[in-house]
Parts: C-alpha cells; structure tokens; sequence
C-alpha cells in the first residue's frame, strides 16, 4: 500500500512538472498482487519519469531489478537481458524516449553505472575501467549522455560520459 501510494504521488509530481496548470492530475493505477502492473505488494524503490515511462527499482522477484512501465499503455515493458541474477540494480533513470535506461548495478560488492539499449537489447557498463566507487545516474533527454557520482578523487565529484562510455571533458574556470 505504502509503494502504491509512493508512486502515485510521483506521477501527480510529474503532472505538476510538465504542464503549464498547477492543479496537476492524479493517476493511480491499481496494484496487481502477480507483480504485472506499476503497484505490487512488493518494494518499489527510486522511480524516475520521463515523458510517458516510469522506471523504478523492485523486489517483486525476489531480488532489486529495475522495471520501467509505459503510462500510456499501462502496463509493464519487457527489458530482456537488463536485469541479471547476480546483479543489484538501483537508482535508474530513462530517456526521454524511453530507449536508454540508466542505472547503477551492484555486482561482487563493486558499483557500475550501466545502461541498457532498449532498441538493441544490450546492457554496458560505462564505468569498468573506473577504479571508484559510483551512484546516482541520470540521461539527458535524448539519451546521449550520463550524469553519475564518483568518488575517484575520494570525494563525490560530478562526471559525465557520452553513452559509448567516453568521459565528456568540460572546460574549468
């Protein structure tokens, strides 16, 4: 119920940011006890939106996966090859277009920031070679690139990739 609410207040919050009226518009979908809808009895954590999708972090099998749902359609995306059994997924965020979702992914104690290609199914972790630790993504709105946490230089500093993984260099002042 808790979940249910959570999300529901998210999509009014989204209403309020993207339209020009502040009364904003309540959308509550029901929660499905099989896991197959936005709401489930389970957790749901982190949910982000973008244009019509909402991805958000679940334990509804058992383990953190990351699930995105098409608010137009209302109902669940399939994201084959996305979520893997030894992997913790948390704190995604998606393209305008709902074509790039971003992540971070938890695998043998080491943090990534990966993202999935919805178009050509592949999953890449953009942050391999970066000895650190990592959180916190988000995507432009086109999906070209990636805003994360790092703390390479033992403080949380800002970085920023292109979505072939290649660190973007900005000029300081």
């Amino acid at each position: 119920m808790k979940s249910s609410l959570f999300l529901s207040a998210v999509v009014v919050l989204a209403g309020l940011l993207s339209s020009c009226n502040s009364s904003g518009r309540l959308l509550i979908f029901p929660s499905d006890p099989g896991g197959r809808s936005l709401n489930s009895p389970a957790s749901e954590l982190n949910p982000q939106i973008a244009n019509r999708y909402i991805v958000f972090t679940s334990d509804r099998r058992g383990r953190q996966d990351i699930y995105m749902f098409d608010a137009v359609e209302q109902r669940l995306v399939d994201l084959p090859g996305l979520n893997a059994l030894d992997m913790i997924g948390s704190h995604p965020a998606v393209s305008e277009n709902g074509r790039y979702i971003v992540f971070t992914g938890s695998r043998q104690g080491k943090s990534g920031i990966y993202l999935y290609d919805r178009e050509l199914r592949q999953l890449r972790n953009l942050t391999e070679t970066l000895q650190a630790e990592v959180r916190n993504p988000s995507i432009s709105a086109d999906g070209s690139t990636v805003a994360f946490e790092s703390s390479e230089n033992g403080q949380w500093d800002i970085r920023v990739y292109d979505k072939s993984g290649q660190p973007l260099n900005f000029p300081t002042y």
